[in-house]
């Protein structure tokens, strides 16, 4: 039995933020309802790579979910939804502040149908201040979190190529739910969950990345930041590796297995708080030294000396590493209308097993009229609805 097995969730979402956390959720045994749009569905659909109306990204967002197809500017297609709420443990939106509540959606309506409902409202930048109402993509969370001066520098920022804020939110959404779950089991009632993608953000970056901007007092002492210390690409003849060497005694075993030992009598390395002041100048000599062997070559030399260190794997190598066999990671499954799909498996193993999707990532629409037949409507009803446009 999968962990969250009996909860039943409504998603109204497009992109990733919502789709990803309800699709964890999902992965560890929840029903999820995706409600798209009518007319084309979620704009994921047709990002990237595709086979009718579900691309790759699309995929990797949804799977293990129904889809309904509900206009829900319709009075008909809200009162769909007000129907279903008695039968639903959580709602989930990425919509901007006041877009629920316009459709007669918010969660003072929602949560007067169904008291238990837990309602996880995620937005750009919150539901009060300036911003309030701004759109909000990954890219510019991006850059109001710190994470473009963290990547880069104050002076030249530089973006994280991935959709770094939209994934974070989704497990930080993901577990809230899970936390406002566990708070019913004890209260009996549901809640209001507010979560923006700046605070959460914000949230992920502040441990390293804001570590000279948390003590105010005068007489603390500045020190550098463990990024700096830790992610620096090391060249070598045929590529680049990255060794994190990230205190003294393993700073002493890097140099003793690349022969450069003696660096440790320079009183510019000599300490830590040294290396640390002097750190591009220990870099270039390292450098210098390193640039001599091949990857393979340094990466057998590190590890004799348990020197943390990596190759830079491409995408390939990533997907071929033995250590995901090992941990059973990486799944193809048949999908109906993908053929061949290669996913992730959810991370956490429950009782030592992974879990896997229980249904394929579903069609724009493919389950409404299953869902609504068994939650609120007749065929007759149905029939009528979508003659009036009030369903795909």
């Amino acid at each position: 039995m999968k962990p969250l097995e009996g909860i039943t969730i409504l998603e109204f979402s497009t992109m990733i933020t919502a789709a990803l956390s309800s699709m964890m959720l999902a992965e560890q045994g929840a029903r999820v309802i995706k409600v798209e749009p009518h007319d084309a569905g979620d704009p994921m659909r047709f990002i990237g790579a595709r086979k009718g109306d579900i691309s790759s990204l699309f995929a990797g967002c949804n799977r293990g979910k129904e889809s309904i197809a509900i206009n829900l500017k319709s009075e008909a297609g809200q009162a769909l939804i007000h129907q279903m709420i008695p039968q639903v443990d959580v709602v989930i939106h990425n919509f901007r502040p006041g877009t629920m509540e316009t459709l007669h959606l918010g969660s003072d309506a929602l949560r007067a149908l169904n008291p238990r409902l837990i309602y996880m409202a995620i937005s750009g930048f919150g539901t009060e201040g300036p911003l309030r109402r701004a759109p909000a993509y990954d890219p510019i969370i991006q850059a109001h979190s710190g994470m473009t001066a963290s990547q880069g520098s104050d002076e030249a920022p530089s973006f994280m190529r991935s959709l770094l804020c939209d994934k974070i939110t989704a497990y930080t959404a993901c577990q809230a739910v899970t936390s406002a779950l566990f708070a019913r089991e004890r209260s009996g009632e549901g809640q209001l969950i507010d979560l923006s993608m700046l605070d959460a953000s914000l949230f992920f970056m502040f441990p390293d990345g804001f570590q000279n901007d948390a003590l105010l007092d005068e007489d603390q002492v500045a020190g550098g930041l463990l990024i700096d210390m830790l992610y620096d690409l090391t060249l070598t003849k045929d590529g680049g590796i990255t060794v994190a060497a990230a205190n003294q005694d393993m700073q002493g075993r890097m140099l003793k297995a690349i022969g450069l030992l003696s660096l440790l009598e320079d009183e510019r390395f000599s300490t830590m708080k040294a290396l640390i002041k002097n750190l591009a100048a220990f870099r270039d000599l390292v450098a210098q030294k390193c640039i001599g062997y091949t990857s393979d070559e340094l990466i057998a030399l590190l590890r004799e000396a348990e020197v943390p260190c990596a190759k830079c794997l491409t995408r390939e190598e990533v997907l071929a590493q033995a250590q995901l066999s090992a941990n059973d990671s990486i799944e193809v499954i048949d999908h109906p209308l993908l053929g061949k799909l290669r996913i992730v498996k959810s991370p956490p193993k429950f009782g030592g097993k992974r879990l896997t999707p229980s249904r394929p990532t579903p069609s724009h629409g493919e389950h409404t009229d299953d869902v609504l037949l068994e939650m609120t409507a007749s065929q007759d009803h149905l029939t009528q609805l979508r003659a009036d446009g009030v369903i795909r």
